[in-house]
């Protein structure tokens, strides 16, 4: 009788210890993310100005495959339908991103456009009257051209003017807005002042992606410390950054590989969220020590990578309430020397053998992040697959199957401090220089159609079922 007690009692704990593992937390956001220049078109309406994304794929059409941003999902006029998509799949938070110049054309204070701010207002005040909470995203890669006029990112002028266009936004919308992100993914977007292919394509190998590096960690300080001081007493909000990374592990188990790994992990990551995130603040490490060995190898004399002040140092150290993750996928790198010279690639001395969506990937991840960066809350922002379209998408399926498992055994077992989850992406859309034929989208969108009509793909479903529930059905849990 003792033994069937203690095996009963032994399946009662481990269906207890399942169902806990599969369970979002209480408080836990769900939701998806979009950005502007990829939904919105109306890329000229209403006084909107040019972005760097108008600019270049105007001008370089093959580089889009033929397809702007010009109409994209037409979301300007149809955020309502945007919105109902949202509550259809239980999200409580959306994830979008503001047009910079659809809110000030210039890039400046001397025009501010308020039909760009009434587009803003009325999208905020309808997911709230929907019970979905904003997530806001300043910057998601659409430059205003004429600040492109200027230099760019390159260009350290530019974080007064992100100041600026701060400033009106916790003006305008903050009341109703408590989540800030500054940037999304600068890994990316800087990397375009370092090779051709996607706007601005700016050719300055290892040099234009350091210079832009260094000026918008301190035009992130700067608005951190802006809403801290003058808006988060009244506004109670919380203000980040997105950063995105692929699980980077070793190809082998060797000691060499390991190390790589950690070296790839700093230069892809830690060159921007070790200066606010670390205890010591600044660049990491191993990032200095490689880009001033090369730079001096190449006989300049100067560092490629510009160098914090101890004053700019302690001001950037800090200056985040959470940090905002994209992941989709994980390579696999070992030691070597790769890229052309000079090149950021180059001066991380790693090379990537492989590239996988392995779940696991993403829970190792989440524990290098939560050990190398402890204290600060972690809301994943971008997570997804793309493939070619079709709404009978299972393979999406099973990729959320994996990656919330994944997570959900990062958040109740490993108790790494994830607070949210916001799939890449809502609808099929304008992927960059892929143009509409990648598909991310839980809706299906008929780019053919005069009404671009949406439609629900099976992987709505799924979503809309976990959301609902706010736990990963067992039947699915591995």
């Amino acid at each position: 009788m003792l033994s069937l007690v203690v095996a009963l009692s032994a399946v009662l704990a481990t269906g207890l210890a399942q169902t806990a593992t599969t369970r979002f937390p209480d408080g836990f956001m769900l939701g998806a993310a979009t950005a502007a220049y990829q939904i919105e078109g109306a890329w000229n309406e209403d006084g909107k100005g040019e972005s760097i994304q108008d600019h270049f794929y105007h001008n370089y059409p093959l580089l889009g495959l033929n397809s702007t941003g010009d109409v994209a999902c037409d979301s300007y006029h149809k955020y309502k339908e945007d919105v109902q998509m949202l509550k259809d799949i239980n999200a409580d938070v959306y994830r979008f991103s503001i047009s910079w110049p659809r809110v000030l054309p210039t890039g400046d204070l001397d025009v501010i456009n308020q039909a760009g701010i009434d587009y803003y207002n009325n999208l905020i005040n309808e997911l709230l009257a929907n019970g979905i909470q904003p997530l806001v995203t300043m910057y998601h890669w659409d430059l205003p051209q004429a600040l492109q006029y200027l230099g760019g990112w390159p260009n350290e002028l530019m974080v007064d003017y992100f100041v600026e266009y701060a400033r009106i936004l916790f003006e305008n919308f903050g009341d109703r807005v408590k989540w800030w992100i500054t940037f999304n993914e600068p890994a990316v977007f800087v990397s375009w002042y370092a090779a051709i292919g996607m706007a601005p394509s700016q050719n300055a190998s290892g040099i234009g992606d350091y210079l832009s590096t260094h000026t918008l960690l301190k035009a992130h300080a700067r608005v951190w410390h802006l809403y801290d001081e003058q808006y988060r007493a009244t506004q109670n909000g919380s203000v980040g950054i997105t950063l995105n990374i692929e699980g980077l592990e070793p190809a082998t188990n060797s000691t060499e590989d390991a190390e790589a790994s950690d070296r790839a992990r700093q230069f892809q990551m830690g060159i921007y969220a070790h200066p606010i995130y670390s205890a010591e603040g600044d660049y990491p490490a191993v990032v200095r020590e490689r880009v001033d060995a090369n730079s001096a190898a190449e006989g300049r004399p100067r560092s490629r990578l510009p160098s914090f002040t101890r004053e700019e140092v302690d001001y950037i150290r800090g200056s985040a309430d959470f940090i905002g993750l994209n992941h989709y996928s994980t390579d696999f790198v070992t030691s070597g020397v790769t890229g052309i010279s000079p090149s950021k690639t180059r001066d991380s001395g790693v090379i990537t053998s492989y590239n996988e969506a392995v779940p696991w990937g993403f829970r190792s991840l989440l524990n290098w992040i939560a050990s190398e960066y402890p204290g600060y809350p972690i809301f994943v922002t971008e997570n997804g697959l793309r493939n070619s379209g079709g709404r009978n998408d299972t393979d999406r399926i099973d990729y959320y199957i994996g990656f919330l498992g994944a997570l959900l055994e990062a958040v109740n077992v490993d108790r790494v401090p994830v607070i949210g989850y916001t799939t890449w992406t809502l609808m099929d859309n304008v992927e960059w220089s892929l143009g509409t034929r990648a598909k991310f989208g839980l809706y299906e969108v008929d780019f053919s159609s005069p009404n671009l009509t949406r439609t629900p793909k099976e992987s709505a479903g799924f979503i809309a079922e976990v959301y609902g529930s706010r736990e990963l059905p067992q039947q699915y849990f591995r």
